[in-house]
């Protein structure tokens, strides 16, 4: 794969690589007094040098030689030295933030690379959506890799979205020099069953070259996994078992081992490698969605690496795991990956390896982050006004809306269970009252209402049912954010503050809110797209503190509980789940009544 992602491609700058090595020029920086941790060999080497000219390595090892006037030099003081850090798989949208905003928090944690899979945008705006985040990108020293959205919407016939792609729009988009591959194939079904388009749209990808992203969330590691890989996935995010982990690395697929805002998978996945004497090259460390007080507070991948070496994996692995093997997984490793002769100069010190504290980081060859500060300008960038007006709902919304009636006392009805900081849900059977002729939230039983309305082409399309395992009396939570289809999602013990709530996020474009007895006492405004703040990362992220308050303050105890409810309708992950065009059973991916 071409790599357009450093700042000279290699075969332009070569001689000067040369002539900086032999001596004949200067480099422009030469980092001095290092401890070079070597992902290619799973050392660490004391008292290095690297002679860095045009943005790439000319020389590691005494580099004396390449100090001339002009070259700068600096001197880690005895710090160790690593490859830049690469996120193999992120939804930047998940931040909530812009990827200007997102570059400014990750990067000066060692963050030079991510690869992005933009399926919330283009879920809602397309494939224009896409360009705009490209866009976004070029403004800040954070390699973005884009991978192709590949499954809009994301299981075809269960939900309704602003957008589609199919075969012809990823053979479009493999010309696009920015992207590097196909985002997560969720469609595992459609592939298993041999769905001519679903191949196709793989097909594209393989035709042009590059990599196709997986999704395999299924408890199953035999037929279905084989063939799931056999059709040509190179890497899966959705481990969340030690088994999981351990097969797809063992059938040479990528097991990505996730640790996000919500979704602490990495205390069970580690196992994969803790508890096995097997060879690490096949694992990533990923965080697939991060929320703006993660990235604040904890960090990024840096974070990642020590909950990994908390985990038991020693620190030379997990710092291959966001480095050297990811850009394998992604055959970019020629440019990517290490610090070595001819690489770009993405480079990250760190004082200390066990909590892995990052203090200063370089991309091409450039200073831009220091002491957790990002020093780099950042020119504005301002999404066009049809990407902030991205909420069309059919019908006026009221509590008459959310009755969903009955004629008896008492209904059982089968309830979505929720799981604190996991994906999947249970299915629960759960008798309510009956109240004035419509099935009633019961908080007695944790279980609240819950809808879907259909926000993209105001089709009135509603999806009901309801939830349990968030805890919450005296209100009603909505959000935009709702993966993947992005429809306008509810729940609420009471029918009013449910239509406060929905009304409210129509009225600021998207977001999320929290109601309480008819009072607004939280809410995020996420303008463009419905997914997306146009603020800044300190003002997004007191936004989300006041949401996450508010959830508290209604009784919800979850990590990152906004991150749990937004996949509730997300029609590609175990086992019961709702959307706009009702409750969908994904063992058997069909429609399944609300009364038992």
């Amino acid at each position: 794969m071409i790599n357009t992602f450093c700042r000279y491609p290699l075969w332009e700058v070569s001689k000067d690589l040369v002539d900086v090595a032999q001596g004949r020029k200067p480099a422009d920086i030469v980092i001095t007094n290092s401890r070079l941790i070597n992902v290619c060999t799973k050392e660490i080497q004391d008292n290095m040098q690297v002679a860095i000219v045009k943005g790439r390595i000319a020389m590691v090892g005494d580099c004396s030689h390449c100090i001339k006037e002009g070259t700068k030099v600096i001197d880690a003081n005895g710090q160790y030295i690593a490859p830049g850090f690469m996120d193999g798989h992120i939804h930047i949208e998940s931040s909530m933030l812009s990827v200007g905003e997102y570059a400014k928090a990750v990067v000066p944690h060692g963050t030079t690379g991510v690869y992005i899979d933009p399926h919330e945008i283009c879920n809602v705006l397309g494939l224009e959506g896409v360009k705009c985040m490209i866009q976004d990108s070029k403004r800040v020293a954070l390699k973005t890799m884009v991978t192709t959205p590949s499954c809009v919407p994301a299981i075809p016939g269960f939900e309704d979205t602003g957008s589609f792609i199919g075969p012809n729009e990823i053979k479009q988009t493999m010309e696009w020099k920015e992207v590097v591959g196909l985002g997560e194939m969720m469609n595992f079904v459609g592939i298993n069953a041999s769905n001519e388009t679903t191949h196709a749209i793989v097909g594209e990808t393989l035709k042009a070259g590059k990599i196709v992203t997986g999704h395999y969330s299924m408890p199953e590691t035999e037929r279905g996994l084989n063939s799931y890989i056999a059709s040509g996935v190179r890497c899966c995010h959705e481990s969340t078992r030690e088994i999981d982990a351990l097969a797809k690395m063992r059938m040479g697929m990528y097991a990505m081992l996730r640790e996000g805002s919500a979704w602490h998978d990495l205390q069970e996945v580690a196992k994969a490698i803790t508890k096995h004497e097997v060879d690490s090259r096949f694992a990533c460390l990923i965080s697939d969605d991060s929320h703006p007080h993660t990235l604040i507070n904890e960090g990024h991948l840096d974070h990642i690496v020590a909950r990994a070496i908390e985990e038991g994996i020693d620190p030379i692995s997990a710092i291959q795991m966001v480095t050297i093997n990811c850009a394998q997984c992604y055959q970019i490793d020629h440019d990517l990956g290490s610090i070595a002769p001819s690489k770009c100069a993405d480079i990250v010190f760190i004082d200390n390896l066990e909590k892995c504290h990052v203090t200063k980081v370089i991309v091409d060859g450039e200073v831009v982050a220091e002491n957790g500060e990002y020093i780099k300008e950042i020119k504005d960038y301002v999404y066009p006004e049809w990407a902030t007006h991205s909420i069309h709902i059919k019908d006026k919304i009221n509590k008459e809306t959310f009755i969903i009636p009955s004629n008896n006392e008492k209904e059982t009805v089968r309830v979505i269970e929720v799981i604190p900081a996991k994906v999947a849900t249970i299915e629960r059977h759960i008798t309510l009252p009956v109240i004035n002729g419509s099935i009633a939230a019961d908080t007695t039983q944790d279980t609240l209402k819950a809808f879907v309305f259909e926000r993209h082409h105001e089709t009135g399309k509603i999806g009901k049912g309801f939830v349990k395992g968030f805890g919450i009396k005296g209100g009603a939570l909505a959000q935009t954010v709702a993966h993947d289809a992005h429809n306008l999602f509810v729940v609420g013990d009471n029918d009013e503050d449910m239509a406060l709530a929905c009304n409210e996020l129509i009225k600021c474009g998207g977001g999320m809110v929290v109601v309480k007895n008819g009072k607004i006492i939280g809410k995020v405004e996420l303008p463009i797209a419905g997914l997306i703040s146009d603020k800044s990362l300190e003002e997004t992220n007191k936004q989300v503190i006041g949401v996450e308050k508010a959830w508290r303050e209604l009784g919800c105890t979850h990590p990152s509980p906004f991150m749990t409810m937004a996949i509730i309708p997300l029609a590609c992950l175990p086992t019961l789940r709702l959307t706009d065009r009702g409750i969908v059973d994904c063992t058997t991916f069909s429609f399944v009544d609300l009364i038992v």
